[in-house]
């Protein structure tokens, strides 16, 4: 190395400091700046020959290069916000015989988006290979993915199965965590675009002052160029729209003259860019009821719901319950490297009788804790949460006669105080009844 270095002039070392990628600085002990290359001072808009000698906190927001020095511990691919946005940086001591005279920063990666487009291919990979051990939110689900076998999803299947290989939009609706995303998935699978991307934006999970640039990209103020988006990510293929309720008005009238002209505008561009997209939408909320309240766009909501699918909610399928259950009882049991885990008679009750108010998402969590939490191999009411403990006696049948309604709350309430208090004659002057007509209710019902 050392021979190496003897060979490459100081003119040479210049030129490769200059033009490398990176951006680099160099700090003395006392983190005064002893160089900077051009390229950065560009981006920090600062002429080289003024931010030489000086303290390298004054020229460069929010640094670490001091407790590096410091501590004498690296920071590598270390998250470092300047200017409005996250970049990769490492920062690294230099050690001249055993002591520490000064640290060496580069940013490795000038933007986190592009560090997360360029590594996509690693994680998604490393999601599929700790499979097991984690829940895989890179999984591309197909049809065959989604459980349950009652008249309603046999209906939806069948209409996923017919409206897939065409390229019209689909608004999927229906409340949080009955898996409208798997059913995305499975449109984008049995379409002719499956072998092209499919990409997805939260609307909800994205702050409304970044969206724009999130959705529809933005030009790169340095370099021109322009950042893609996630519309134009999806070129060819399906872009999915989740909880497209959160999305502004402004956002909405631009992503309709999208949809319709196919051509985006990113942000700060004059120029537009063709692109080939379906649409795929879904909302936790009712949009026809948005578009009555003047919160979402007609003219939208009547582009994107020609075709719409109502997802139920658990507790409206509860034939699939035991289904669901017994599948995601067994995943969860070789995630934990479990040989076997059952579940008690009195949880399974507990469960079937439970109101789901999370669908399909609670009841994966609830399981998934469970099955941690089991002493023995068997799940006992008390690995449950509180929540799913107590039930709402009435929340989980609230259509059918009212003579069953009532036979129905009844038992649940009986066997609730049963649970909670062994004497029978505190529960009977509880409800203000003898103790006869308890025990006759406790033979009816078979407590």
């Amino acid at each position: 190395m050392e021979s190496l270095l003897k060979n490459l002039s100081a003119s040479v070392l210049a030129q490769i400091l200059e033009n490398a990628f990176q951006w680099f600085v160099v700090v003395d002990k006392q983190s005064n700046i002893l160089y900077i290359n051009e390229e950065y001072c560009r981006f920090l808009e600062v002429k080289r020959e003024n931010a030489i000698g000086q303290p390298v906190e004054d020229v460069i927001e929010n640094t670490k290069m001091y407790e590096v020095i410091k501590s004498g511990i690296a920071h590598i691919a270390s998250p470092h916000y300047i200017k409005g946005t996250y970049m990769l940086a490492n920062r690294v001591p230099l050690v001249v015989e055993g002591e520490i005279v000064g640290a060496y920063g580069s940013v490795i990666f000038r933007d986190m988006s592009d560090w997360k487009k360029l590594s996509s291919h690693v994680r998604t990979t490393m999601e599929r290979i700790q499979f097991n051990k984690e829940d895989n939110s890179y999984k591309e689900y197909r049809l065959a993915d989604i459980k349950g076998t009652s008249s309603a999803m046999r209906k939806i299947k069948e209409t996923v199965e017919m409206i897939a290989p065409s390229d019209l939009p689909v608004l999927i609706e229906g409340e949080s965590g009955t898996g409208k995303e798997i059913f995305a998935h499975s449109i984008h699978q049995l379409s002719e675009r499956s072998d092209a991307p499919f990409v997805k934006v939260n609307c909800a999970a994205v702050p409304p002052e970044l969206l724009e640039q999130e959705l529809f990209g933005k030009i790169d103020d340095l370099t021109g160029q322009i950042r893609k988006g996630r519309y134009k990510q999806a070129d060819k293929g399906t872009l999915f729209i989740d909880e497209i309720s959160a999305l502004p008005l402004t956002l909405q009238a631009k992503l309709l003259r999208a949809m319709q002209d196919g051509e985006i505008f990113s942000m700060l561009s004059e120029q537009g860019e063709k692109v080939n997209v379906r649409i795929l939408a879904s909302s936790n909320l009712s949009l026809s009821k948005l578009v009555e309240e003047k919160r979402f766009r007609e003219d939208l909501f009547y582009r994107i719901q020609a075709i719409t699918l109502w997802i139920p909610p658990l507790r409206d399928r509860m034939e699939d319950f035991t289904e669901l259950l017994n599948f995601f009882l067994q995943k969860f049991v070789v995630q934990a490297g479990r040989r076997k885990v059952v579940l008690a008679t009195k949880t399974r009750d507990i469960l079937q009788s439970y109101h789901w108010p999370g669908n399909v998402r609670e009841l994966q969590n609830v399981l998934q804790a469970a099955v941690y939490l089991a002493e023995d191999d068997i799940i006992m009411p008390a690995a449950l949460p509180t929540q799913v403990k107590k039930r709402n006696a009435i929340s989980f049948q609230e259509t059918g006669k009212l003579a069953d309604i009532l036979v129905q709350v009844e038992k649940n309430i009986l066997r609730d105080l049963l649970e909670g208090e062994p004497d029978k004659a505190l529960v009977a002057k509880q409800l203000g009844i003898s103790r006869s007509t308890l025990y006759e209710k406790i033979k009816k019902y078979n407590l």
